[in-house]
């Protein structure tokens, strides 16, 4: 497993609660800007409408910058591939007041698939503690403390 694109701001951000590996929707051009790790997932995020998933905010770079086709458009929105069960869980949880995000792009195999997870965000007192206990691992494998 080869990770492509990963939203580090997403553990810092969130407090993950449940995670769901999907398939994603792209063409050829996106597929081989993807595994050249020319994908960003800084500001992408998950919306379900129709009984349908979506990815929004997702930036795929061309390969080629030259040699795009006319009509690319880097932030296309992105369908994702979930069973209606999923998708009815992750509908579910969304009037509870959670938010769905991109963790991880990577392939299985010959597929890429995106890693999602149903968050909450965090408070700004939560994430300083974050950064405390970080800081606080640092000095333990330094042997500093």
């Amino acid at each position: 497993m080869n990770a492509y694109a990963v939203n580090n701001r997403a553990s810092f951000d969130y407090e993950l609660l449940e995670t769901f590996e999907t398939g994603i929707e792209l063409t050829g051009h996106e597929v081989k800007s993807v595994k050249m790790n020319r994908a960003d997932m800084k500001s992408a995020h998950v919306i379900v409408r129709g009984g349908e998933a979506f990815m929004l905010g997702l930036t795929i770079h061309s390969f080629q910058p030259k040699n795009a086709p006319e009509n690319y458009d880097e932030e296309r929105i992105k369908k994702l591939l979930l069973t209606k069960k999923e998708i009815g869980q992750i509908a579910s949880k969304l009037h509870e007041g959670l938010t769905v995000i991109p963790v991880k792009l990577y392939n299985k195999g010959a597929f890429i698939k995106v890693q999602i997870a149903l968050a909450r965000g965090k408070k700004k007192y939560d994430k300083r503690e974050t950064i405390k206990n970080r800081e606080v691992d640092r000095k333990i494998h330094r042997k500093e403390y």
